[in-house]
């Protein structure tokens, strides 16, 4: 299986999938630990792949994805983005309504 290929697979397999440097119980940059940070406080189940175990994942997400720069956000098959989307589209509230309309996680409750 080519790397091109394995990248394809985890992403349509997965509902959320991060890659990150490191993994999720031990992210190794701040941009990961950001993003698994967020993730963990959303309460959504993602699995995380580390792009350091592999210079051939690493090189070939950034092909796969056309973004420079790691960690990189995937839901349901979807690019998402890095870190300062992430964060953006969190603290905007945009991320969660993403998942909850992709139906990932449970929409918040109204108050």
């Amino acid at each position: 299986m080519s790397i091109e290929q394995f990248i394809e697979n985890e992403v349509k397999t997965n509902d959320v999938l991060l890659f990150m440097k490191g993994t999720p119980q031990f992210p190794q940059c701040g941009f990961s630990g950001q993003v698994v940070q967020i993730l963990d406080h959303v309460g959504v189940g993602y699995k995380g792949l580390n792009v350091l175990e592999s210079a051939d994942l690493r090189d070939g997400i950034k092909t796969y994805s056309n973004w420079p720069t790691i960690p990189q956000l995937y839901v349901k098959g979807e690019f998402v983005g890095g870190c300062d989307i992430i964060r953006e589209m969190f603290q905007a509230g945009e991320l969660q309504s993403l998942l909850a309309e992709k139906g990932v996680i449970a929409a918040p409750a109204s108050a």
